[in-house]
């Protein structure tokens, strides 16, 4: 649902289970630029990363690790899209600069308005946090979106706390078996092969 906010804007109310809002934007990608929409991702499945900033701390080491199991990604049918405030000039000089960065081939999105921060809440304002400094920045949001556009899993990080792309991976794995097998459940730590579960079976109550 969308809503005027204060500033003749729109704010975007992302929930798990329903699509995902379709905003324009850039993206920087192998030394080329353009603009690219949410929509044109459906029909495959999107992991869409938010992270503070470029030229930071903790963001270049989960930016890596996300690049170095990219293959495992797109193996499965997956896109990566990290997304932040920075402009798409910015990821192009952080990219030809760090040794992590250059390891990505996914697209670098640029959020510099924060209007995707906004809609899915992984906007700092309004001094939200006690980091002064992190407003106008996202946390670190994660977000599986699936081949409908619609949103299946939303993990939010404070600042300091870096995420594992190898969690974020199985978690993928995870919800494409349920939407492929519809009636099944993973259950905790679940891998693909492992055992699953029958979703709604009564017999199993207490049993566990």
């Amino acid at each position: 649902m969308l809503q005027n906010d204060t500033q003749g804007g729109f704010v975007c109310h992302t929930k798990v289970g329903h699509p995902v809002p379709d905003y324009e934007f850039e993206i920087y990608q192998k030394d080329e630029v353009r603009k690219a929409r949410l929509s044109e991702y459906k029909g495959s499945w999107l992991v869409l990363f938010f992270y503070p900033a470029d030229f930071t701390f903790v963001c270049p080491t989960e930016l890596e690790e996300l690049a170095k199991l990219y293959p495992e990604f797109t193996k499965i049918g997956a896109e990566i899209l990290s997304m932040s405030s920075d402009t798409v000039f910015t990821h192009k000089a952080w990219h030809d600069t760090s040794p992590s960065i250059k390891q990505i081939t996914f697209p670098m999105g640029a959020d510099p308005a924060g209007r995707l921060a906004r809609a899915f809440g992984t906007l700092v304002e309004n001094g939200a946090l006690s980091h002064v400094d992190d407003e106008g920045l996202s946390l670190r949001g994660t977000f599986i979106i699936d081949p409908d556009g619609v949103l299946k899993t939303a993990e939010i990080h404070d600042n300091g706390i870096g995420r594992s792309a190898k969690e974020l991976l199985r978690k993928l794995q995870a919800a494409q078996f349920v939407r492929k097998n519809g009636g099944q459940v993973c259950p905790a730590e679940w891998n693909p092969g492992d055992d699953t579960l029958k979703g709604g079976d009564l017999s199993l109550v207490g049993k566990i």
